[in-house]
């Protein structure tokens, strides 16, 4: 398989949920960890994550972790700043990207070996998982593809560009879908993780 690396994007400021997202406790463990075990879990092996502001409280809880820790500081920054500097830091024999959102912390590492393997199959699509309908997280894209954000302002600029160059891939892992951007949504995924429906 070509190699693949994740860009784990860690430096939103949570203002809609109040606290760091990526701090949240589930099952004991903060969020971000759940996301990177998975990473890790699914063989990756080179794996940079991007904190911002909030990023002197996280990075000690993911010191201990083969991963490469980049800082956006930029007050006003968004996600594309984040992408192009965790781009910064990848290999140049890096052929795949996986972009994650630390907050989409319970993606099955069954999921992103899935997602892998359609980017080895279809290298040259960016790949995005679809659970009953929804578009989720995280997106594969190709490097040459993702490299588009040094002139394209958002990560969807590059996805609608060109027709014909996403995979949408079905999956049944409705973790791809779950947004949390408040305390409500947090309270939603925790009660439907206690059900069993993650």
């Amino acid at each position: 398989m070509p190699p693949i690396a994740a860009i784990v994007l860690a430096a939103g400021q949570s203002k809609r949920m109040g606290r760091s997202k990526q701090l949240l406790s589930y099952g004991g463990k903060p969020v971000i960890r759940h996301c990177l075990d998975a990473l890790l879990a699914g063989g990756l092996e080179k794996i940079v994550v991007v904190l911002g502001s909030t990023g002197a409280a996280i990075e000690p809880v993911i010191g201990n972790l083969p991963v490469t820790v980049v800082w956006n500081r930029a007050a006003a920054s968004d996600m594309a700043d984040s992408v192009r500097a965790g781009l910064a830091a990848l290999a140049g024999d890096v052929a795949g990207v996986l972009v994650c959102l630390a907050d989409h912390f319970l993606v099955k590492v069954a999921t992103l070996q899935t997602i892998m393997q359609a980017h080895a199959e279809h290298p040259d699509k960016i790949i995005i998982p679809v659970c009953q309908g929804r578009k989720g997280h995280p997106t594969l894209f190709p490097r040459p593809v993702l490299e588009e954000i040094t002139t394209l302002p958002t990560l969807r600029h590059i996805i609608n560009s060109e027709s014909g160059r996403t995979l949408l891939l079905a999956v049944g892992d409705p973790a791809v879908t779950l947004d949390m951007d408040t305390p409500e949504d947090f309270r939603r995924i925790v009660a439907g993780g206690s059900a069993g429906k993650w």
